[in-house]
């Protein structure tokens, strides 16, 4: 099964153009690599004033990491979880040491590289380290908090 756009589409909340990312190039249990070209278009959801601001690399990076958590969820229900179980969603609770290397993303001529590395978490929360680059030049870079379940943090086990 190819894990391209339309797979990205069935299996992260990220809809029409505000999915970003246009493939998966490579995952395992901890990290994901992913191509995207939308930082070019002009239409792209995320654009403001005629340009696409680098900050908006957190929200590629943070796509990834959804897709990275809708291919481990798709590997536990093949392996022990009920088939009508349905995705959990995840929200982006923090960023931190957040380096940004260029002031825009859309001026860039190369796809960009967008990877995430599950650094650390449980069943419920989750830390990501991300970099988004593009033709070996890196854009942008940090951390980020993924709640899985924020019901749950409230409530004692």
């Amino acid at each position: 099964m190819p894990l391209d756009r339309d797979w990205l589409l069935a299996h992260i909340p990220h809809q029409g153009s505000m999915c970003l990312l246009d493939r998966i190039d490579a995952w395992d249990s901890e990290r994901i690599r992913c191509t995207a070209t939308s930082h070019r278009a002009l239409d792209n959801p995320l654009r403001a004033h005629g340009r696409l601001g680098a900050a908006c690399g957190i929200e590629y990076a943070a796509q990834a990491m959804a897709a990275h958590g809708g291919l481990l969820a798709a590997a536990a229900t093949v392996a022990d979880t009920p088939p009508d179980t349905p995705p959990r969603t995840g929200y982006l609770a923090s960023v931190r040491a957040v380096e940004l290397h260029v002031a825009r993303l859309d001026d860039i001529a190369a796809d960009l590289n967008v990877a995430a590395e599950r650094l650390s978490g449980d069943d419920n929360v989750v830390l990501y380290g991300f970099s988004v680059s593009a033709a070996e030049r890196l854009l942008l870079s940090g951390r980020a908090t993924v709640v899985l379940d924020a019901a749950k943090l409230g409530s004692p086990g």
